[in-house]
């Protein structure tokens, strides 16, 4: 197991969104966790959605991207935990699995909603039962997200991404479409292929 980020520890530079001066409100010791959305370029185009919780980046692979529309469920495929190094890789990778260009397509700090039974309940738990509700503070993704374990098709990695209905929802746009470059550093991943 990673070790978490401590008391006056600095949100990594690549996690720094809207809300980065402020430190309250996080689940690990007073600093709000990150998270972080990278575009990977790979066999099929997909978005990279990762969470920090207890000192790791916990993963999901989203095919088609996230959506602000409340109505649109988009498939995330639970994958494996990342070291928070991670979070700010933008480059090419080389070899057979994930071969591809990689940008940090948005970040940011978030808020854990998640209850049970009207009380707040840690990420751990909340990924353990299948259920996340999230408030996002980042440079596109704001307001509440939800993720909830489905096993579509039998695969207990098979969790659904939904935007929830708030002031930052949107059913007319499509928030991948035509932003392709990185909030970090203005590259895309047609740049890293150069």
């Amino acid at each position: 197991m990673l070790a978490p980020r401590g008391v006056g520890a600095a949100i990594p530079a690549w996690g720094r969104g809207p809300r980065s001066r402020r430190t309250a409100g996080g689940s690990v010791a007073g600093v709000s966790p990150v998270f972080v959305v990278q575009r990977h370029d790979a066999t099929n185009l997909h978005y990279d959605l990762r969470l920090e919780v207890d000192g790791a980046l916990v993963s999901w692979a989203v095919p088609k991207g996230p959506s602000l529309d409340p109505g649109v469920k988009r498939l995330a495929h639970r994958v494996e935990d990342h070291g928070m190094e991670h979070g700010g890789f933008e480059g090419r990778i080389a070899g057979s699995r994930g071969a591809g260009t990689v940008v940090v397509w948005d970040t940011g700090d978030y808020d854990n909603l998640t209850e049970r039974n009207g009380a707040p309940l840690p990420m751990a738990e909340a990924l353990a039962a299948g259920h996340v509700k999230v408030d996002l503070h980042g440079h596109r993704l704001r307001g509440g997200f939800a993720l909830t374990r489905t096993g579509m098709g039998g695969d207990e990695a098979n969790w659904l991404l939904v935007k929830v209905a708030d002031e930052h929802a949107d059913r007319g746009q499509d928030v991948t479409a035509g932003r392709n470059e990185s909030v970090l550093s203005g590259r895309t991943n047609a740049d890293l292929e150069e």
